[in-house]
């Protein structure tokens, strides 16, 4: 019974302490658009804007980027991009380690996209791994659609991707929105149901320029 009674104090200290966690990395987004142009927040022409110029920014000037941003065309996103976390916030680490090591089936890497029709699409993950004998293998997993529509974060319009056509568990409640910063460089935000869902996105970024889209691996 003592047991049982220490496990339950355990877990509701658990509970607790990830709802603060929350509540602290939702606070950090800082607050409402304060109306700077990208350039403004970056310091540099946006043509000349690098994935390091957006790596400087904490995550308060990263959401200020993300709703100075335009949505991209949706036919302009075509093919296989390399991708990379943004570390910001105070749940930084657990994002990164989830992204990582439970998204897919290796090191998470890249996104592909290819239109099917006008501001609709397909899509899937990228991962890097070691087959059996230790050899680097690239995957292609985690589908998903894609389509151009109002942000759940701003309400602006972002490129969207819906995870839950093809995903069960904790991926199908994912969901990412993509802004564009230059023709290489496109700011996402991605969320869960479990996290708080879109008051509660964690910032990453998609690199072009895209190679060609190689599709799915057979599941």
């Amino acid at each position: 019974m003592k047991v049982l009674k220490v496990a339950l104090v355990l877990i509701a200290f658990l509970v607790v302490a990830h709802l603060a966690l929350t509540g602290i990395n939702i606070l950090q987004k800082g607050g409402a658009y304060k109306g700077q142009t990208m350039e403004q927040i970056l310091g540099v022409p946006l043509a000349k804007v690098t994935a390091a110029d957006i790596e400087k920014l904490d995550k308060a000037a990263l959401f200020q980027l993300f709703y100075a941003a335009p949505a991209p065309l949706h036919e302009e996103m075509h093919g296989e991009y390399n991708a990379k976390t943004l570390p910001v916030g105070v749940l930084a680490a657990s994002a990164d380690f989830y992204t990582h090591n439970f998204f897919g089936p290796g090191r998470w890497t890249g996104k592909a996209f290819i239109p099917s029709e006008k501001n609709k699409g397909l899509g899937y993950n990228i991962f890097s791994g070691r087959d059996k004998d230790g050899k680097e293998v690239i995957y292609r997993s985690r589908k998903m659609n894609t389509y151009i529509g109002k942000s759940l974060i701003d309400e602006k319009d972002s490129f969207h991707i819906d995870y839950s056509p093809y995903n069960s568990g904790t991926v199908h409640s994912m969901h990412d929105e993509l802004r564009k910063i230059n023709d290489n460089i496109y700011l996402g935000m991605g969320y869960m149901g479990l996290g708080g869902g879109s008051i509660n996105p964690a910032p990453f970024l998609v690199i072009g320029p895209a190679i060609k889209w190689v599709g799915y691996d057979k599941e």
